[in-house]
């Protein structure tokens, strides 16, 4: 492939979709870790020790590294003069990044126990330590892995708007693809014996478990990484400059020298919020009340089924924390069931958006159903609890709930795949598509969408406690504040949030394109 600049209105080289699927499919190796943080990590932090109330804020770490993170990454990954491409080696570095945030993780009490940590004792404070260490460096690493892969899409798919969408629905079924392994193996309970050395004086079996999952995650996402990076070639991006080794600014072929670098950097952050034009504006204000709703169901989807659904409680009585354990495992089944149909539904987005009338159109439309399922949540819990109060025998014994409810919520998992794939989909392919309009860097654009999905989060992290102790305690009040959000979306998708097809492409802005050669 060769690199030349060109014109926003002249047509794009046509590069195989095969290769886009290629670095499509690393994202079924990112979201595999990210599987089995979410269904084995928090057990994990309780037992090296990390108190409770303590366990939520390292999960903070998550927002916080992508507030940073994604935006820096994308900044730099646009001017990248590497003889190995622009995208390419921060995709290898946070693939080998990961590699040894799992070590870190997954051996943290062998590393504090051989550090003097008392395997009698219930807090491992040099176990914790460790763990800490890898988990930020697994989520900084996590981050430098999607925003580049989602760039070098959009780099592959030049100006082709329908390419950039189908990408960005491969990288959404990927997603569930890595989805499904990660709850799969996460909830199987014999996997240590496929690594027998990871069983030691102080890793117990559940530990074990934990260490083989990761051991073939990083394994998958290090071969997907190989294969789409030797597959899919570079060419080194250069400036204008009369072939200094300088990084440009791929929207108006402005360079810099290396040594402004920083300054550069922070002033083309402040410059890019400045210089939004209203299309990236609105996508921005759309996603952040779509992830404003989604935030509270990802967090407390299990502990909801747990709670309010099946009436267990994980601090009570033993029947009440062996009844709360149902409804967690129950809903760790619903999350397999979303994500098979997160997976199926990626394929259809493409044929959906044009049934409806536009990406736009297709994403308000979810956002309803997003809103209308987090509004279920309330009717199901009150007949739960309404079934509770009809079946107690005055015996004290906790009943099931009745198989109908039961079906029900897992139903709600299960529609609730629907808005997911869109959410992780639409946004993303919008994105780029807006940015090449008006000659914008695709990682720079990708990173300042991430912190519109980043910030709800940390929001939603530190109000939503506070917000459900003020109305009672249980989940109940933040899914309400989620349907709400997700109404807003909706509304805000459809009446404002213009289609691609709407938009001027950019004939003034010149840009780096790769061409193909045959």
């Amino acid at each position: 492939m060769e690199i030349e600049s060109r014109n926003e209105t002249e047509q794009s080289p046509s590069i195989p979709f095969r290769k886009i699927v290629s670095v499509a499919s690393i994202a079924a190796g990112v979201q595999f870790g990210w599987a089995l943080q979410l269904s084995l990590l928090t057990p994990y932090v309780q037992l090296i020790g990390i108190p409770h109330k303590l366990a939520s804020l390292i999960w903070l770490c998550g927002p916080v590294s992508g507030l940073l993170v994604q935006p820096t990454v994308g900044y730099y990954s646009d001017r990248c003069t590497s003889r190995f491409g622009r995208r390419r080696p921060f995709i290898a570095a946070g693939a080998v990044s990961v590699a040894i945030a799992v070590f870190f993780i997954g051996y943290a009490s062998d590393i504090g126990h051989h550090s003097g940590d008392s395997l009698t004792k219930k807090v491992k404070p040099r176990a914790i330590a460790i763990f800490v260490v890898g988990f930020w460096i697994l989520d900084v690493a996590n981050n430098m892995l999607q925003g580049p892969c989602r760039a070098f899409m959009a780099d592959l798919s030049g100006n082709d708007h329908r390419k950039m969408r189908k990408a960005n629905a491969c990288f959404s079924f990927f997603m569930a693809v890595g989805n499904v392994l990660g709850y799969s193996a996460g909830a199987y309970n014999k996997m240590h014996k496929l690594f027998p050395f990871t069983s030691t004086t102080a890793c117990d079996v559940y530990c074990s478990n934990l260490k083989s999952c990761f051991f073939i995650s990083v394994i998958l996402l290090l071969v997907l990484t190989a294969l789409a990076l030797i597959y899919v070639r570079e060419e080194p991006w250069k400036s204008n400059d009369s072939g200094k080794a300088q990084c440009g600014d791929p929207g108006n072929d402005r360079y810099e020298s290396s040594e402004s670098a920083p300054s550069a950097f922070c002033g083309e952050i402040f410059s890019a919020f400045k210089s939004i034009k209203r299309p990236m504006l609105i996508l921005l204000l759309v996603t952040c009340f779509n992830w404003i709703a989604w935030f509270p169901f990802l967090l407390y989807d299990t502990d909801w089924m747990g709670r309010e659904v099946y009436g267990g409680d994980s601090r009570g009585d033993p029947e009440q924390v062996k009844l709360y354990d149902r409804g967690v495992h129950s809903g760790a089944f619903g999350l397999m069931v979303n994500s098979v149909v997160l997976g199926f539904m990626s394929l259809g987005v493409e044929v959906l958006g044009r049934s409806v009338g536009g990406l736009n159109k297709l994403w308000g439309i979810v956002n309803l159903i997003l809103s209308v399922c987090l509004a279920m949540t309330v009717l199901i819990s009150k007949l739960a609890a309404s079934s509770r109060r009809n079946a107690a025998d005055g015996t004290g014994s906790l009943p099931l709930p009745p198989k109908g409810i039961r079906n029900g919520a897992l139903a709600l998992f299960a529609v609730l795949g629907i808005p997911q794939a869109i959410t992780f989909s639409v946004p993303f392919a919008l994105a780029s598509i807006f940015s090449n309009t008006s000659g914008a860097g695709q990682g720079l654009s990708l990173g300042v969408l991430n912190l519109s999905i980043v910030v709800p989060q940390m929001v939603v992290s530190f109000a939503s406690g506070p917000w459900d102790a003020l109305f009672g305690g249980g989940n109940l009040p933040a899914f309400v504040v989620g349907a709400i959000a997700a109404a807003i979306s909706a509304i805000l998708a459809i009446t404002m949030l213009p289609s691609p097809s709407q938009l001027p492409m950019s004939t003034t802005t010149s840009r780096p394109t790769l061409r193909a050669s045959h």
